[in-house]
């Protein structure tokens, strides 16, 4: 036979010299309810491994409506903090029996809708999405249809379907809390992508704790518009070149490493000349010259309940109530604060 040609139930059945029907029942272990005798189960097995016989998933999963395959798109797979919620969606649904299937949307809306577009040709039994977060429109239909979607991270909480998230608020207003603690009364904030959920929660949580400590928010030192290092580059040198704040809150991971570069460029030392302190705690922040202070938030647990929120979604056929969580974050205390007199 030729090596190339994939090895078929038929061709099986045509080597031991029985049904497809047989070969089928046996190879999908219903051999005991149709009383097919271990001899013929025996040489059908020997054959399938001789043949290196695979079975076809996706044409079983067709037949019965299911794939066991979830379908999954993120904003940015080079984000740390991305790339951490999607290894633990992959472990944890691969314990489940299910597969993943990948899209990067590149922080991009349109990018977004057409990933959905490919997931949904690929027969996938449900959708993980963290949104780029500005638009819903296109996420609302997808619930409308019928078809089973948690949310993760980014989300709408007006909005009818599942999500599960960090509780960004009390973060951020815990973070920036820490920083009037310790003495600092000027701190500015590089905030991530402008109108998403996510960012409002940390900015409202910034300027709360100014107000529940009585100091005034100057909102020349609200810079930023995006999750990545380059906006935390951008926005770190803009602060610095025209106000002496003494302390930056950086609304994500990538905003904190772009504002370490530029806060070296300008020839300031942390915490010396000026503390830090990030949303999102990443494995490489402790290794820092200085470590960083920083809000955990709980990517294995998201990751964890975002993939038996949308199994249970599907295997409930429609019968199921929207679940809403936000998870609890921590501030893990480094060296990247000075605590003022």
């Amino acid at each position: 036979m030729n090596d190339s040609k994939r090895t078929t139930l038929k061709i099986i059945a045509e080597k031991t010299g029985v049904s497809v029907t047989t070969v089928s029942r046996v190879l999908n272990g219903q051999a005991t309810r149709y009383r097919i005798s271990k001899e013929t189960s025996k040489k059908i097995y020997k054959c399938a491994k001789e043949l290196h016989y695979t079975p076809d998933s996706l044409a079983r999963g067709l037949r019965l409506k299911r794939t066991h395959i979830i379908g999954l798109i993120i904003p940015d797979i080079s984000n740390p903090f991305f790339a951490t919620i999607a290894y633990n969606i992959e472990v944890e649904a691969r314990k489940a029996g299910y597969s993943i299937m990948l899209c990067d949307s590149e922080e991009n809306t349109e990018l977004e809708i057409e990933s959905i577009k490919l997931l949904q040709s690929r027969k996938v039994d449900g959708l993980l999405i963290c949104p780029v977060g500005q638009k819903s429109e296109h996420l609302e239909r997808l619930h409308n249809e019928g078809i089973p979607l948690v949310i993760v991270d980014r989300y709408f909480p007006d909005l009818p379907f599942s999500y599960v998230v960090s509780d960004n608020y009390n973060g951020a207003k815990a973070a920036v809390e820490y920083l009037i603690e310790n003495g600092h009364k000027k701190i500015a904030c590089i905030q991530g992508l402008l109108n998403t959920r996510v960012n409002d929660d940390r900015v409202r949580g910034y300027k709360d704790a100014h107000i529940k400590h009585g100091l005034t928010i100057d909102e020349t030192l609200i810079v930023g518009d995006s999750f990545g290092e380059k906006n935390g580059y951008i926005g770190a040198k803009l602060i610095l070149s025209r106000s002496s704040p003494t302390a930056i809150f950086a609304a994500s991971n990538l905003i904190a490493l772009g504002s370490l570069r530029a806060i070296s460029e300008e020839g300031f030392k942390i915490p010396d000349d000026i503390s830090i302190i990030s949303f999102d705690d990443q494995p490489y922040t402790e290794y820092l010259a200085t470590p960083l202070t920083t809000i955990a938030q709980p990517h294995s647990e998201m990751g964890q309940i975002a993939v038996k929120l949308i199994i249970e979604q599907i295997e409930s056929k429609g019968n199921f109530n929207p679940v809403k969580l936000k998870l609890p974050t921590k501030l893990i205390k480094r060296k990247s604060v000075k605590r003022l007199s």
